[in-house]
């Protein structure tokens, strides 16, 4: 066990996690910072690297990866303690102070803030018995490298944003893009749905993918059905599945924390029902929420001044600005 008492361990490496680290350094908070994943950025750097993020303040546009080596530079103000590849497991509390366990030690921690996005996920499939026959070769649930895709065939599975923004971005070098959705309304943002329409991505809708036809890992055609059992053969040499992913709390479940629907509950302090425990970003729900990285940034400055506040009454919730803080040259 580490002797030492953090102010306050963040769990989840995330755009909210490595925000609120930042920011605690700001209210001079000590700061531990534990994510399962062996990298910082969660679902950014695992799912989409190459992606383009658009609804960051400041950035017209931003890769991911980029975005996420911006908050990890931003994140070492803190002089974080980091643990990566460590899944926290269970808590006690003890007097002022929280025992964190995890699978490979145990902390302590006056609070604890959880910005672990989703939580744990795997990436939902389309539920074909050959399907696992192509993943990882010409079937893909992530975009890691897109000069996989250069002078390809490639069919993008999906109608959410994701789904949307990969297929823009792949017209520009694969041989042909095509984006097929099981229903006739995208669920993405209405701009994207635009730029599709007017690009060269050719759009099927309400059409299901019910036959992926080829050998030895590659694929060569995919059978689309509709509703009314009419089918239309295309070609493919790589496949996208963009239909979200599943899932869990995890040992989160466990905590008693008050959940509603896979998502921690919170005040407006960002305060969970336990007290010391504090939660940010896609993990939580609350009237009115919004599931946005530009939402979590806004919410990590809130939990963090509250957490702060918890265990020191004298501190005051409304800091001064960053302005204020920083030397200027």
């Amino acid at each position: 066990m580490k002797d030492e008492i953090v102010d306050v361990t963040i769990i989840g490496g995330g755009p909210t996690g490595l925000f609120s680290t930042f920011y605690a350094g700001m209210r001079q908070m000590s700061v531990r910072l534990i994510d399962s994943l062996p990298e910082l950025g969660g679902q950014l750097m695992e799912l989409y690297p190459d992606k383009y993020i658009y609804d960051v303040g400041g950035f017209p546009k931003i890769l991911a990866k980029d975005l996420v080596s911006n908050l990890v530079s931003q994140a070492q103000y803190a002089e974080p303690e980091l643990h990566l590849g460590e899944t926290v497991q269970s808590y006690e509390r003890e007097d002022d102070h929280f025992i964190l366990k995890t699978d490979k030690g145990e902390y302590l921690t006056r609070t604890i803030l959880i910005t672990a996005g989703v939580g744990a996920f795997q990436p939902r499939k389309i539920g074909l018995d050959n399907e696992a026959d192509f993943e990882g070769t010409s079937l893909q649930y992530a975009v890691r490298d897109l000069e996989k895709f250069r002078d390809k065939d490639v069919v993008v599975l999906g109608g959410g944003d994701s789904a949307l923004d990969w297929s823009l971005m792949l017209q520009e070098l694969a041989k042909s893009v095509t984006l097929v959705h099981r229903r006739n309304r995208f669920t993405a943002h209405e701009t994207s749905v635009q730029q599709v329409m007017d690009s060269p991505v050719n759009v099927k809708t309400s059409l299901n993918v019910t036959e992926i036809k080829g050998e030895n890992g590659q694929i060569d055609e995919l059978v689309l059905t509709s509703k009314d059992g009419t089918e239309e053969v295309i070609k493919a040499d790589q496949l996208i599945v963009n239909f979200g992913n599943i899932s869990s709390l995890g040992p989160l479940k466990e905590w008693g924390l008050e959940l509603e629907k896979n998502s921690i509950k919170v005040n407006p302090h960002m305060e969970t029902n336990i007290p010391g425990i504090f939660a940010a970003g896609d993990i939580t729900t609350f009237e009115g929420k919004v599931k946005l990285i530009a939402t979590g940034f806004g919410e990590a400055p809130v939990a963090i001044s509250y957490a702060k506040s918890s265990y020191d009454p004298k501190s005051r919730v409304q800091p001064k600005h960053s302005t204020s803080v920083f030397k200027q040259d």
